[in-house]
């Protein structure tokens, strides 16, 4: 794979006229899928495809666009000059771009670890195993993605991640499911009978009669699932410095008058463990980590190559849409074994959906339960219960109302594959939280 990228990337500079440069970037995936229904196998594939995207500049012009990869040479190379042409011809009628912003020194990378996924016979095996007594649907993806960028200054960048996610639910009846997610890069046999006993727990107290309770105020426990949930909702602006500037970011109120979430909350963008590549689209390294909320406090912004320049900032590698791709929570000193006694009375959430914000400016979002949430009393789960919407602020929720984080945290990659098998990814704990506030 990356060696035809550095092939089709040659022959792409061989296109250029005088002063044109290029930048261009491959997303790549050697893939197996399995669907289940029924504990069963119903539908098993493998996908292998190359998305190549190239850029075409001339001086302070450009034109972007991009092409399948076949893997057949002489054909990739024909409708790879076709698209050049296409691009050169759409430059001339655009106008320059005061925003343009791309690598110019050379900083190539590699990053392709070996992978240790399981054989793919034996991780369905033991998924068959584990679930035959219940109705288990779910999808399996496993494999490897590949990133290269390369431009026509000699910069060259690698990036292979060998992952697999297991995204699944054990389904009841009618609208009641538990729903389930083990992912990772190595398949550990004991991990994943730990989510299905606990799957299986649960799926046995929603077979109870659900409980409704009334709208208020009640103690809770988000399970990292519903705390990622509410992280990838404060992506959508929270940290990118264009947000920020054009004051559209809900955090404003940390950012310009101080406002504090709890001192143990510690937010990041955590490239180094995370399935996304370590460097963009326009050939910019990402660092390792970028401290977003230290301590509770706000730190720093995702800056992608265009915000740099319209704000006279540097980059630091973020991408057009500057969310962060390996958000990471920091992990807190609440064992997880001991949730339900420290929840005492209240709901364990497991899930969370359909969220949005209900006031941005103040950080105050909205959303439903979903799947698994139960009624617990002095540590015990009673009964599930009925779908609840919330409306909450993140300053309570992960400020003055927090208990504590778990110890443990939970590797969480986005089950997407909309075009292809999604790089996002979430390190997150779980969240124990007074106060929460349920409005119907």
């Amino acid at each position: 794979m990356r060696d035809y990228f550095d092939e089709t990337a040659g022959h792409l500079a061989t296109l250029l006229r005088g002063d044109e440069v290029f930048t261009c970037t491959l997303s790549a995936e050697e893939s197996d899928f399995v669907r289940f229904n029924h504990s069963r196998v119903r539908q098993a594939g493998t996908v292998t495809q190359r998305w190549l995207s190239v850029d075409l500049i001339e001086r302070r012009r450009h034109a972007g666009g991009g092409l399948a990869l076949s893997g057949d040479r002489d054909d990739d190379r024909a409708r790879l000059a076709h698209l050049v042409g296409q691009l050169r011809e759409q430059r001339e009628h655009l106008p320059e771009d005061p925003y343009l912003l791309y690598a110019t020194e050379i900083r190539s990378s590699e990053r392709a670890g070996e992978s240790r996924l399981p054989e793919g016979g034996a991780a369905l095996a033991e998924i068959h195993r584990a679930a035959e007594a219940h109705d288990l649907v779910g999808i399996w993806a496993a494999g490897a993605i590949h990133a290269g960028f390369a431009n026509s200054l000699g910069q060259r960048n690698w990036y292979t991640s060998h992952s697999f996610n297991l995204d699944w639910s054990l389904y009841l009846a009618g609208d009641k499911a538990v729903k389930c997610g083990y992912a990772g890069f190595v398949w550990e046999n004991a991990a994943f009978e730990r989510r299905m006993a606990d799957a299986v727990e649960q799926l046995a107290v929603l077979a109870q009669p659900p409980r409704t309770i009334e709208p208020g105020r009640y103690r809770v426990y988000l399970a990292p699932a519903a705390l990622d949930e509410l992280a990838g909702l404060l992506g959508w602006g929270g940290f990118g410095l264009r947000a920020h500037r054009t004051k559209t970011t809900p955090l404003l109120r940390m950012v310009e008058e101080g406002a504090r979430l709890h001192p143990s909350v510690h937010v990041s963008e955590n490239t180094a463990d995370g399935v996304a590549p370590e460097f963009q689209e326009a050939g910019f390294l990402r660092p390792p980590h970028v401290p977003l909320i230290e301590a509770g406090s706000y730190r720093e912004c995702l800056v992608s190559p265009r915000s740099a320049i319209e704000y006279g900032a540097a980059t630091n590698g973020a991408s057009a849409g500057e969310s962060p791709l390996s958000i990471e929570i920091g992990a807190g000193t609440l064992p997880s074994d001991r949730v339900l006694r420290e929840l005492g009375t209240g709901l364990l959430i497991s899930n969370l959906h359909y969220l949005n914000f209900s006031d941005r400016a103040a950080c105050r979002t909205t959303g439903m339960t979903r799947f698994a949430t139960f009624w617990v009393e002095r540590g015990v789960i009673q009964a599930p219960v009925n779908v609840m919407r919330f409306d909450e602020t993140i300053y309570r929720l992960l400020g003055e109302n927090l208990v504590g984080l778990t110890a443990e945290q939970e590797m969480i990659l986005d089950p997407l594959t909309y075009g292809g098998r999604s790089t996002r990814s979430a390190r997150v704990p779980g969240a124990l939280v007074d106060d929460f506030t349920f409005t119907l």
